[in-house]
C-alpha cells in the first residue's frame, strides 16, 4: 500500500483547503520544497502535488514551486502532479522537467478526445483524476456537479490506456472523516488499472482498512491534512501498511 503525501499550491505556498474552497485556505509552509523533502526523509515513496491556482485558472500557475519540489527530491521519488493541465504542451513540458506522473481531471471529463489523445502520446505517464461526489463526478475545483457517473468514466477512460485512476471522495476532502472505503472498493472492482484512494484519510484505521483491500485493486491513498495537523505520522503509517502488506 502506497501512502503518498499531499502538497497543495497556492500562490507558491503549502496550503490546504477545506471542501475545496480557494477562500477556506490553511498555509503550512511557504517552503514547499522543504515539505518536499521531510516526507521523502519520513520515507514516501511518491509526492502528489496540486496547482490549486492551475485547476481554477485552467493552465499552470505555480511552475516555479513545482520545479523546486522536483529538484529537493532529486528524481529518486516520483512525483505526480495536476491542476490546470488543458493540452499536450503543457503535458511535455512537465515531464521534461522531471514530473513522472501528469493528473488530468477536469479536462478529462469535458474533453475525453484530449485525454485519449495524452494517454497515447505519454504511454505509462497519465493518471485520471476522478473526483465524485454521492458517485457523480465533479468538475473545475469541486465546483460543478456533472450527471457523470464515476463508475461509466472510470471504465471509459481506463479504455484510453490510464495508467491509474485517482479517486477523491470530496464529501469527504479535507474533513478527516476516514477514506469512503465501500466507494473507494466499489470503483476498484470495476477496473483493471489501479485506483488510488483520496479524501478523509484521518488515521492509522484508514491504513488498517485500505490494506485489507488491497488486493481488490487498491494501489494506494493520498493523505493530506491528518499529516499536516500532526493527527498522523507519515512515518508509522507508511511502516504499518508494509507490515500489514509487504
Amino acid at each position: 500500500m502506497l501512502l503518498i503525501p499531499a502538497i497543495d499550491l497556492k500562490d507558491g505556498r503549502c496550503v490546504r483547503l477545506k471542501q475545496g474552497d480557494m477562500n477556506d485556505e490553511t498555509v503550512f509552509s511557504e517552503d514547499p520544497a522543504a515539505v518536499a523533502r521531510h516526507w521523502v526523509e519520513q520515507g514516501a515513496r511518491r509526492i502528489h502535488l496540486v496547482d490549486l491556482n492551475g485547476a481554477v485558472a485552467g493552465r499552470p500557475r505555480n511552475e516555479a514551486a513545482i520545479r523546486a519540489i522536483v529538484d529537493a527530491v532529486g528524481g529518486n521519488v516520483p512525483v505526480q502532479l495536476g491542476g490546470g493541465i488543458r493540452d499536450l504542451d503543457t503535458i511535455e513540458r512537465y515531464l521534461d522537467d522531471g514530473i513522472s506522473y501528469v493528473i488530468i481531471g477536469t479536462a478529462a471529463v469535458k474533453n475525453p478526445g484530449f485525454l485519449h489523445d495524452a494517454c497515447g502520446a505519454f504511454p505509462g505517464q497519465i493518471i485520471v483524476g476522478l473526483d465524485a461526489r454521492d458517485g457523480k463526478v465533479a468538475t473545475d475545483g469541486w465546483s460543478k456537479l456533472t450527471r457523470h457517473d464515476v463508475l461509466d468514466l472510470a471504465r471509459k477512460f481506463e479504455g484510453y490506456g490510464v495508467e491509474a485512476v485517482i479517486y477523491t471522495d470530496i464529501g469527504r476532502d479535507g474533513m478527516l472523516t476516514g477514506v469512503n472505503i465501500e466507494a473507494t472498493v466499489r470503483l476498484a472492482r470495476e477496473l483493471r488499472i489501479p485506483v488510488i484512494a483520496s479524501g478523509g484519510f484521518a488515521s492509522l484505521d484508514d491504513v488498517e482498512k485500505l490494506c485489507a483491500i488491497e488486493e481488490e485493486g487498491v494501489e494506494g491513498a493520498i493523505l493530506g491534512r491528518a499529516l499536516y495537523e500532526g493527527r498522523l505520522d507519515f512515518g508509522a503509517a507508511q511502516a504499518r501498511a508494509d507490515e500489514l502488506n509487504g
